[in-house]
């Protein structure tokens, strides 16, 4: 039986982290976990690079650029968007999300989903570094282990 699975390795891997700055505070602390978690898994300093956005909105559009620049075998997006009391939560969420998945899926490109949906900021906190774990650490080891898997499947 054959059974196929990434591989968490950052060695000989380029990984962009796409990061929001809106909601800077909670965004911060998903960057500072994706970069300990690369270096955990070998990455060396100059093979970590950071691209900012103002905010959620707009991380397609640049997770699209860098795909098409192919000098990335996978993109970290990371961003916070926090409900508020009109639909604009709901509209920033989806479309982000859908547009992330587009880029992925057009340019077979593992992006790892580091976009937390949360209710208050309290709820933010503690996904990014607190008592729930750090989801840009989640979303980047996501990344490196398709990064493994797509090259095990072509090979």
């Amino acid at each position: 039986m054959l059974t196929l699975e990434g591989q968490l390795i950052a060695r000989d891997v380029r990984i962009v982290i796409l990061a929001a700055r809106f909601n800077e505070l909670v965004v911060r602390n998903l960057v500072d976990g994706a970069v300990d978690a690369l270096k955990r898994h070998g990455a060396g300093e100059t093979d970590i690079h950071i691209v900012r956005v103002p905010g959620a909105f707009e991380l397609p559009l640049a997770a699209q650029r860098l795909a098409k620049l192919r000098r990335y075998d996978g993109i970290a997006a990371l961003g916070a968007v926090i409900r508020g009391q009109t639909p604009h939560f709901d509209f920033v969420c989806g479309e982000c999300a859908a547009g992330l998945n587009r880029v992925s899926l057009e340019y077979g490109l593992p992006i790892g989903f580091g976009l937390l949906t949360c209710d208050t900021v309290d709820q933010a906190l503690d996904r990014a570094g607190g008592k729930a774990g750090n989801k840009g650490a989640d979303a980047v080891l996501a990344t490196l282990e398709m990064v493994s898997l797509l090259r095990q499947l072509e090979a």
